[in-house]
């Protein structure tokens, strides 16, 4: 039975201050093996996201089917206001938890995280940057690797193919990827000539690198609004990432680009002392910051049929690719390793 009218239909939603949205998944079922430190670190993540992001920045974490400790510890963080959303579900895997982390809202950005991420000073003044000096950026990486450098960034490279605006460069941070080639148990993930030359594209003051990884990266919020399907088989890893994350920024036209320093930490899944000590050095973000320009753009899907695909097929041929590496201002020598 229903008596009387209920006051809140037909009302609009009140508009909130939050232009930012930092999504962030986490499954940690015990303390054991591989997990055994993984509350600590994800404790660290979570603290350098409060102490470094601006507050206009909306906090949503996916709980995963994580333990109860974990699941305490949230409850916790929700309840004292540190985090605005808090969504308890069973294990139905990393890229469903972030799509229930999408659904319902409506940010100019949402940055996707993995929960071993370390964020730096000046993180989203840094992304912002990027995306206001390429108003084609449709995805901004905290972290540069020149390893990423062919992974849906066609359409970049060929609009900017004979531009000098597009070159190779010294890399800016070469200890940081280091730091996260040790992070995922591979320290010869990145070559000496990948630690030394990215490619990177400039406008004014501002540069960026090409590629952008996605344990961490910041996306045009109007991407995920274009997702034709809303569900994965993957647990984790499988072509889900690729799928749902990098795949449809390239689909609607836009760049995938990350920040020329770096401005986060991949920690793993082992604790180590530096990462208390990088977290205790952290300033805070105290400025109020304004919502970046996000210039709208269209893309005929002939076009992208031909910066995505056909130069790509061009692209992948090893002499061509080889030629490219030197035109852009690699010797030869290094370009036939790169």
């Amino acid at each position: 039975m229903r008596v009387g009218f209920n006051p809140n239909k037909d009302k609009l939603q009140q508009p909130n201050d939050f232009f930012h949205q930092v999504i962030i998944p986490v499954y940690i079922p015990n303390n054991e093996g591989y997990f055994k430190d993984s509350l600590k670190i994800f404790e660290y993540c979570l603290e350098s996201l409060f102490k470094t992001s601006h507050s206009k920045t909306f906090i949503s974490i996916v709980d995963n089917g994580s333990s109860v400790e974990i699941i305490n510890y949230l409850d916790k963080l929700y309840k004292q206001g540190n985090i605005h959303e808090l969504i308890h579900t069973h294990n139905i895997g990393k890229l469903n938890a972030v799509l229930k982390g999408v659904s319902g809202h409506n940010f100019e950005i949402v940055t996707i995280s993995d929960a071993d991420v370390l964020f730096l000073d000046n993180w989203q003044e840094e992304t912002y940057k990027v995306f206001e000096a390429f108003p084609k950026t449709g995805a901004v990486c905290p972290t540069p690797s020149s390893k990423v450098l062919k992974q849906h960034t066609y359409n970049v490279l060929f609009d900017n193919f004979f531009s000098k605006k597009l070159k190779f460069t010294l890399v800016k941070n070469p200890e940081a990827m280091l730091k996260f080639a040790e992070s995922i148990g591979n320290t010869k993930f990145y070559k000496e000539h990948h630690l030394k030359y990215n490619l990177t594209i400039s406008a004014g003051k501002t540069k960026a690198v090409l590629g952008a990884g996605h344990f961490v990266t910041s996306y045009k919020g109007t991407i995920f609004n274009k997702l034709n399907e809303r569900f994965t088989n993957f647990g984790l890893g499988g072509e889900s990432e690729e799928k749902f994350l990098d795949k449809p920024v390239a689909d609607q036209g836009y760049w995938r680009l990350s920040t020329e320093n770096n401005f986060a930490y991949h920690m793993g899944n082992v604790l180590e002392p530096w990462m208390q000590e990088q977290l205790s050095q952290l300033e805070g973000n105290q400025q109020k910051v304004s919502p970046p320009y996000l210039k709208k753009i269209s893309v005929s899907k002939f076009s992208n049929l031909i910066k995505n695909k056909i130069l790509m097929r061009v692209l992948i041929n090893k002499r061509i690719w080889t030629w490219f590496l030197q035109f852009k201002g690699l010797s030869k020598e290094i370009s036939r390793k790169y």
